[in-house]
Protein backbone atom coordinates (compact mmCIF):
# COMPACT_ATOMS: atom_id res chain seq x y z
CA UNK A 1 0.00 0.00 0.00
CA UNK A 2 1.23 3.49 -0.79
CA UNK A 3 0.16 7.04 -0.01
CA UNK A 4 -0.24 9.73 -2.67
CA UNK A 5 0.71 13.05 -1.08
CA UNK A 6 -0.02 16.44 -2.68
CA UNK A 7 1.13 19.85 -1.42
CA UNK A 8 -1.96 22.09 -1.47
CA UNK A 9 -0.82 25.08 0.62
CA UNK A 10 2.24 27.29 0.28
CA UNK A 11 5.43 26.78 2.26
CA UNK A 12 5.99 30.55 2.46
CA UNK A 13 6.11 31.76 6.04
CA UNK A 14 6.18 28.26 7.55
CA UNK A 15 8.70 27.33 10.20
CA UNK A 16 11.97 25.86 8.93
CA UNK A 17 11.27 22.41 10.40
CA UNK A 18 8.02 22.14 8.42
CA UNK A 19 9.75 23.25 5.21
CA UNK A 20 12.41 20.60 5.80
CA UNK A 21 9.74 17.93 6.33
CA UNK A 22 8.06 18.87 3.04
CA UNK A 23 11.44 18.67 1.29
CA UNK A 24 12.05 15.23 2.83
CA UNK A 25 8.77 14.10 1.25
CA UNK A 26 9.90 15.51 -2.10
CA UNK A 27 7.48 18.45 -2.13
CA UNK A 28 8.79 21.86 -3.20
CA UNK A 29 5.87 23.87 -4.60
CA UNK A 30 2.07 23.86 -4.61
CA UNK A 31 0.70 21.04 -6.74
CA UNK A 32 3.71 18.75 -6.32
CA UNK A 33 2.68 15.11 -5.88
CA UNK A 34 4.71 12.22 -4.51
CA UNK A 35 3.98 8.57 -3.74
CA UNK A 36 5.43 7.34 -0.46
CA UNK A 37 5.22 3.97 1.34
CA UNK A 38 2.56 3.65 4.03
CA UNK A 39 4.83 3.26 7.07
CA UNK A 40 5.40 4.88 10.45
CA UNK A 41 8.04 7.33 9.21
CA UNK A 42 5.82 8.67 6.44
CA UNK A 43 2.80 8.93 8.76
CA UNK A 44 4.90 10.91 11.24
CA UNK A 45 5.85 13.41 8.54
CA UNK A 46 2.21 13.71 7.46
CA UNK A 47 1.16 14.26 11.07
CA UNK A 48 3.60 17.15 11.36
CA UNK A 49 2.59 19.04 8.20
CA UNK A 50 -0.82 17.55 7.47
CA UNK A 51 -2.40 21.00 7.35
CA UNK A 52 -0.43 21.66 4.13
CA UNK A 53 -1.21 18.34 2.44
CA UNK A 54 -3.87 16.31 0.71
CA UNK A 55 -3.31 12.57 1.28
CA UNK A 56 -5.00 9.69 -0.54
CA UNK A 57 -4.38 5.95 -0.47
CA UNK A 58 -3.07 4.34 -3.62
CA UNK A 59 -3.24 0.64 -4.41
Amino acid sequence: MALKIKLVKSLNGRIAKHKATAAALGLRKIGDVTVQPDNAATKGKIAQIGYLLQVTEEQ
